[in-house]
């Protein structure tokens, strides 16, 4: 599908992301760093590019602000980075109380266990960026994640948990669903799916991303 071209988000608004909003993801576990949402909005841009209609600024802040309530744990994150967006004091200032409902839908409604379709077209287009199904990617943040959140496990653990995150979230019956049929994630789900029949493979990745990933740092 034809990438169109969307207006740019303003300067401003730019600068109090980089200020105030990406820094607070340092705190994060590994999974969910600057890296991650620093893609988030790369990848939400580039989706909202085939609807130069959308409003690039809501997409922008939509994207930055999807994970920050992490910062009270991941369980209910979704509605905790909701309510982060829709009590900001610069939101406030510079979208609608309408933007600012939609965006705060769109921020809850990113969540990859949601089995509801997102309610509206900038909730599906930060579900789908947040999704980014790189196997490698998605591999090395679950043992990231897994490393940080359940260190009592050895090495043949963390494979363990590894391959069943990956059959229950990203399998032919995983829950996880791909809301743009034309998007780059849905022909790399495919992909995925081959790789979860090649075994050799799939430890040859784990092995080596592990490796990486459980070295003690320097």
């Amino acid at each position: 599908m034809e990438e169109l071209k969307l207006t740019p988000v303003s300067p401003e608004i730019i600068d109090y992301v980089e200020r105030e909003i990406i820094p607070r993801y340092c705190s994060f576990d590994k999974a969910h760093q600057e890296n991650h949402v620093r893609m988030v909005i790369e990848q939400s841009l580039k989706l909202a590019g085939h609807t130069p209609s959308m409003n690039a600024g809501m997409v922008y802040v939509i994207a930055a602000f999807h994970d920050l309530g992490l910062v009270n744990g991941r369980e209910n994150h979704h509605r905790d980075s909701r309510r982060i967006l829709e009590a900001d004091e610069f939101v406030k200032a510079h979208f609608t109380p309408e933007q600012i409902r939609i965006m705060g839908e769109a921020v809850e409604d990113h969540r990859a266990s949601n089995s509801q379709k997102p309610r509206s077209d900038y909730g599906l287009i930060v579900a789908e960026a947040d999704r980014f199904i790189n196997a490698e990617t998605i591999i090395r943040r679950t043992i990231q994640y897994g490393l940080a959140h359940y260190p009592q496990l050895d090495r043949a653990g963390h494979y363990q948990r590894t391959i069943e995150h990956l059959h229950h979230k990203y399998g032919p019956n995983g829950y996880l669903k791909v809301w743009i049929p034309w998007s780059d994630n849905a022909k790399n789900l495919k992909k995925l799916h081959a790789l979860l029949t090649d075994k050799p493979r799939l430890d040859e990745i784990f092995n080596r991303i592990f490796e990486e990933e459980a070295r003690p740092q320097a």
